[in-house]
């Protein structure tokens, strides 16, 4: 308590400016105590001479008056003071055009605010496709937790993962930035790569989030304290903090080639059997399977459907999570086919692709647990309910992206799901989602479900 006076005692030190303003703080609480005893004086009086049973007209208000007054004047004087005291304290503290009360005010009622408003919303997926999404729901819900592969070996994140051991940093960076109250600034600085010298190649949000990690000790750590540190609207888990490897089986024509590595299989450029991740049996991150059992909507996608999105899916107890859970689920479809992964893939296939892998997922699950939890989760046939696919499709796509086709907009012969058509596309790069609108269609329909 001692320390914590001593503290306080060098506000009082000279040129700091605090007694400017401390001292007609106390001489305002001074006055409007005068004037509030005044003007109660007067009240009293007034009782006491029966003055109080006299009709209103009668009575002399004007005896009330200086008491109101000085009341009046001494709270003008405190409040002043406390707003120029305030602005002083804050200066010390937050950047000068950020030191106002508003600002501070606005924080202070985002943060109660904060978990309170929207419903609780979990997407599944990685890339840029999931922070487009990210980025439009933080305006509907502060609920939203995001759940990232960690199967990138890529860039910048490959060579840290290689070089320093830690789980690739860049789709994480992306979901930060994109879920960050102060989007503009943020972006820009963790997005920020530099060009030459020896961190030529890395992104600065890579090496922030990698070195939160060396500090922090873990990092699923250095993911809370970098969302802490810039204020983001929700929650970042990887799906799993084991170290994986993605694979796929693609097919050379007369054989099937095996391709090791997230970044070399769109390289191959080869139509893709399967995916899978080795080791198989890696474990899901608790907190993200909290998450999808406690989510009032689940979402995968959008995102390269087997370097993206599949790795998530690929975890097992991530997809039992997911069947296990009554919330609503929806999948979310790429607007244009990807080169290497998706090409001449219709809505159809898209889904088709996701429920074979996760339909190995769950046999490998029951071998692994027979006749339990996982076994019973099977009487479900498919993850996702919903499908929300694009449906504006005359927009033309630029000739020197005319290696990517709209992925068709088909109603495909199944009673397991609803197909939900939305005009989704960015208008200056329609073979992407416009993250207005993609959140946009996602929470109407989701409104629309729950009435």
């Amino acid at each position: 308590m001692f320390e914590g006076l001593k503290s306080a005692a060098r506000l009082l030190h000279p040129g700091l400016g605090f007694k400017r303003w401390f001292i007609p703080l106390v001489a305002g609480l001074i006055i409007t105590g005068f004037g509030i005893g005044l003007f109660l004086s007067e009240l009293i009086t007034g009782i006491r001479t029966t003055l109080i049973l006299q009709p209103l007209f009668q009575r002399n208000w004007a005896t009330w008056i200086p008491g109101v007054m000085m009341a009046l004047m001494g709270l003008g004087l405190t409040g002043y003071s406390l707003f120029r005291l305030n602005k002083l304290l804050l200066q010390a503290i937050l950047p000068n055009k950020q030191a106002t009360v508003g600002y501070v005010a606005e924080q202070v009622y985002r943060h109660h605010r904060r978990k309170r408003r929207g419903p609780k919303i979990v997407a599944l997926g990685g890339g840029t496709g999931l922070s487009v999404l990210l980025r439009g729901l933080k305006h509907y819900t502060d609920n939203i937790t995001a759940i990232v592969t960690v199967a990138d070996d890529g860039g910048s994140s490959g060579k840290l993962r290689r070089e320093l051991g830690v789980l690739p940093p860049g789709d994480f960076r992306n979901c930060i930035a994109a879920m960050a109250d102060d989007e503009a600034l943020t972006t820009q600085l963790f997005q920020y790569r530099f060009r030459s010298g020896g961190l030529e190649g890395h992104s600065f949000g890579n090496l922030f989030i990698t070195a939160m990690a060396a500090v922090t000790g873990s990092f699923e750590q250095a993911l809370y304290e970098s969302g802490r540190v810039l204020n983001i609207g929700g929650e970042i888990f990887p799906s799993t903090l084991q170290n994986v490897t993605l694979f796929a089986e693609v097919d050379e024509g007369t054989q099937t080639r095996k391709v090791k590595g997230e970044s070399a299989i769109p390289e191959a450029n080869l139509p893709i059997e399967r995916v899978y991740l080795e080791p198989s049996s890696a474990p899901a991150f608790p907190p993200a399977i909290q998450a999808i059992l406690n989510a009032d909507l689940i979402v995968a996608g959008p995102g390269s459907l087997y370097t993206s999105i599949m790795p998530n899916l690929l975890i097992g107890e991530i997809v039992t999570a997911i069947r296990a859970s009554s919330a609503p689920k929806i999948y979310i479809c790429n607007v244009a086919t990807q080169p290497g992964e998706s090409d001449h893939y219709d809505l159809a296939d898209h889904v088709q692709a996701i429920e074979s892998h996760t339909d190995i997922i769950d046999i490998q699950q029951e071998d692994q647990h027979e006749q339990n939890f996982f076994t019973a989760q099977r009487t479900k046939k498919t993850l996702f309910n919903y499908v929300l696919a694009n449906n504006n499709q005359t927009r033309p796509i630029p000739e020197n992206m005319s290696h990517l086709k709209y992925v068709p907009f088909t109603h495909f012969e199944s009673s397991e799901y609803q197909i939900i058509g939305a005009d989704v596309i960015d208008e200056q790069f329609p073979w992407r989602h416009d993250a207005t609108k993609l959140a946009s269609a996602v929470m109407n329909w989701f409104k629309t479900l729950n009435n």
